[in-house]
């Protein structure tokens, strides 16, 4: 395989790596949403068996094994589709790092960005499987989350391939905005995955007021409070509603500043960005937002029906998606690098 073939191939499996992970985020959102986050309660294997079919024909055998927790079929399914999907994630990536390795010399060949990826995915690995035998811990479900979109979001790094040029002065305000709104969403998507492993998305069913009050009783203080300890089983929550509130209240708050900077940071790429793509990927952000704050309160006012529910945190993938574009279209920033004299 020449080196050229090597990049070519490379930029192919990224592609198939980025599709892949797009899946397995929105799988582990439905895994979650289900309930189905101890549909297997061992790991790597699925009551001891490859296959959820395996143990549904020892059903006798498996629940003697696990008396506290029998099998309940469709929940193991989705649980091990889902970890399925993820190893072909990690496959892909291993493949990904190999190639960026032995094709090195090749100056437009990244090597540090797939090395990180498969360090990345090995650390999800090992989240998995403390999400599993921790018993949905929400520090540990919440950083496998994280995990999970920010190896989506390298991997659409590694897949854009804008035109290098200088950055103009107009944009040097637009530089340090995008940097401050995915920082507001990374909060922000960390706040979801927080309110979502706590079981605090259905402690305000209404909307724009919880619990009809702008101001509910809330308790900061247990809601926020990250490590509790082992041996906890965490399924269904354990926080009380007040604490449940106060992190759907915070959720709410951070959704109202995220989308204030992503609004500003998107409106000034339009305005000020003198390439084309760079504007259009301000619009996506906007048109992103919108969907996303869509799907929120439609999440809210329908009563958390499953579809909307994953949908919203498909929409913040998506979010994040743009975000990475408009970031993009602004690095790398020197001439020098269309020389090949960097890699990317």
């Amino acid at each position: 395989m020449t080196v050229d073939s090597r990049l070519t191939w490379f930029r192919r499996i990224g592609y198939v790596a980025f599709a892949v992970c797009a899946i397995v985020v929105v799988l582990g959102a439905w895994v979650r949403l289900t309930a189905a986050g101890l549909g297997c309660p061992d790991w790597p294997t699925c009551y001891g068996h490859i296959t959820p079919g395996q143990a549904l024909d020892n059903v006798a055998q498996v629940n003697a094994a696990f008396p506290d927790r029998p099998l309940e079929y469709g929940k193991a399914l989705r649980e091990m589709i889902h970890r399925y999907a993820a190893t072909a994630l990690v496959f892909l990536i291993l493949v990904m790092a190999v190639l960026a390795v032995s094709n090195r010399r090749n100056s437009a060949q990244p090597v540090a960005v797939p090395l990180f990826l498969l360090a990345l995915v090995i650390v999800q690995g090992l989240f998995g499987a403390l999400t599993v035998t921790w018993k949905l811990k929400p520090l540990i479900v919440t950083l496998h989350l994280l995990g999970g979109f920010t190896t989506l979001a390298i991997l659409w790094w590694v897949c854009l391939r804008p035109a290098y040029r200088e950055l103009h002065p107009r944009e040097l305000l637009l530089r340090r905005l995008a940097a401050i709104a995915l920082a507001a969403l990374i909060v922000q998507i960390a706040l979801g995955g927080w309110t979502s492993s706590n079981y605090a998305a259905v402690a305000c069913p209404d909307l724009p007021t919880c619990q009809n009050s702008w101001w509910p009783p809330m308790d900061f203080a247990e809601a926020f409070v990250l490590w509790r300890g082992v041996g906890i089983d965490y399924e269904g929550g354990v926080l009380d509603q007040a604490a449940r509130v106060a992190i759907h209240v915070s959720h709410r708050i951070g959704a109202l500043v995220a989308s204030l900077f992503l609004a500003i940071a998107a409106l000034t790429a339009i305005s000020r960005a003198r390439s084309p793509a760079l504007r259009r990927a301000g619009i996506a952000v906007l048109l992103a937002l919108a969907l996303q704050i869509a799907l929120g309160v439609s999440t809210i006012l329908e009563g958390y029906p499953l579809a909307l529910a994953t949908a919203h945190n498909a929409g913040a993938a998506l979010l994040l998606l743009t975000m990475v574009t408009v970031l993009r279209h602004l690095w790398p920033l020197r001439a020098t690098w269309l020389r090949g004299e960097k890699r990317i």
